[in-house]
């Protein structure tokens, strides 16, 4: 098992969310040894606490200080309310994972009001694998830790994408249409990286504008996919407001979009470099707590910066390139955008083997960028 790099509070009560597959199970099991496990995924235990939540409290011995771990808490909503007054009567501490934090929403729950901290689970990234990171692995099959000890890591990620989302399109009711939101799934890979448009998607998936929008933030519920915003900070020229679509793993991205003769596979190749990048640098702002907000930058006349991170700590641009070698031609968008934000701290980051500074441009190898995250923000 690898070490993560979340640090978990010592006395506060928790939520740990993540989609299916980052680990979060693993990881609460290794790190808190001694807590109490609840699981929701168990027809049994899920049966008897569906039917009275108040039945959480059996579970819990007399004087228990230790911690108390609900696994997959979406699936019973109304246990937060046991759980509040838990809190409130024995000083319990809980530690409460999930995969969806849709049906919490839906049914009203306040997600205790402060008397729990949100942490998010993502999968592997460079620094936490290690030397065990393969650039040309990550960018084919992403960074779920079940990929690492699969043999056939293809069909693993099928399965993840057709087992896994049709059970829970079917458990949170998001849609009686399998196939259109199958339709809708392949449709939206080639938004990947992209300008959101919904419309297009529509269209191209024909599904209803409403329903594929219902869908998207579905997507987002179920922590599969993020909306990168554009940034807008004192903009000084006109830009573009709609955001961007992830796939939250790029190996979940290549297992969704349909590759055939006709595509060209530097496109896919170039969309995942891109992705891979968002994944990492969203895992370490969250794990070290750096508090950046992310977006991307475009204008209307096409000046885009793919990555900005923009936070107290100060405002940093990255810009992802597959090419080996880079010239200051090929940094134009970033030397644009240091004009419009002087403050800015600029990265390009390629495919090449060194590092070099460029009209005050830092060009960092891709892989080494990766590595270099914690220090870099």
């Amino acid at each position: 098992m690898y070490t993560r790099m979340i640090k978990a509070p010592k006395t506060k009560s928790f939520f740990l969310f993540g989609a299916r597959g980052t680990g979060k199970t693993t990881w609460v099991r290794s790190q808190f040894p001694q807590a109490i496990y609840v699981d929701l995924l168990s027809s049994e235990t899920y049966n008897r606490l569906l039917a009275n939540p108040t039945r959480i409290a059996d579970f819990i011995p007399e004087h228990f200080a230790d911690w108390i771990i609900i696994d997959e808490i979406q699936r019973i909503p109304q246990l937060l309310n046991e759980v509040h007054r838990l809190i409130e009567t024995n000083k319990y501490k809980f530690i409460m994972t999930g995969s969806s934090a849709r049906k919490l929403r839906r049914e009203g729950q306040n997600l205790l009001g402060g008397r729990a901290l949100t942490y998010y689970m993502h999968p592997l990234t460079a620094v936490e694998l290690g030397n065990d990171f393969n650039l040309e692995d990550a960018l084919k099959f992403g960074s779920l830790p079940p990929i690492f000890s699969e043999e056939d890591k293809e069909k693993y990620l099928t399965s993840y994408v057709h087992t896994y989302l049709q059970q829970e399109v079917i458990q949170e009711g998001i849609s009686r249409n399998l196939g259109a939101f199958a339709r809708f799934l392949e449709t939206a890979s080639f938004s990947q990286g992209s300008v959101l448009n919904v419309s297009e998607v529509s269209r191209e998936a024909s599904v209803n504008r409403k329903v594929v929008e219902d869908y998207f933030t579905a997507l987002e519920d179920l922590l599969l996919s993020i909306r990168l915003p554009a940034f807008s900070k004192r903009a000084k020229r006109r830009l573009i407001t709609h955001s961007k679509f992830y796939f939250f793993d790029v190996g979940v991205y290549n297992t969704v979009r349909p590759m055939g003769p006709l595509d060209q596979p530097e496109m896919a190749e170039g969309v995942a470099l891109e992705s891979l990048f968002i994944q990492n640098i969203r895992a370490i702002n969250d794990y070290l707590e750096r508090g950046y907000s992310l977006s991307y930058f475009r204008t209307a006349s096409g000046v885009e910066v793919d990555c900005i991170a923009y936070g107290k700590n100060g405002l940093y641009a990255f810009e992802i390139k597959r090419k080996r070698n880079i010239s200051s031609t090929d940094l134009s968008n970033l030397k644009s955008f240091k004009l419009d934000y002087p403050i800015a701290k600029c990265y390009a980051l390629y495919g090449g083997n060194t590092r070099e500074y460029i009209d005050g441009i830092e060009v960092i190898p891709f892989q080494e960028a990766l590595f270099s995250l914690p220090h870099l923000l």
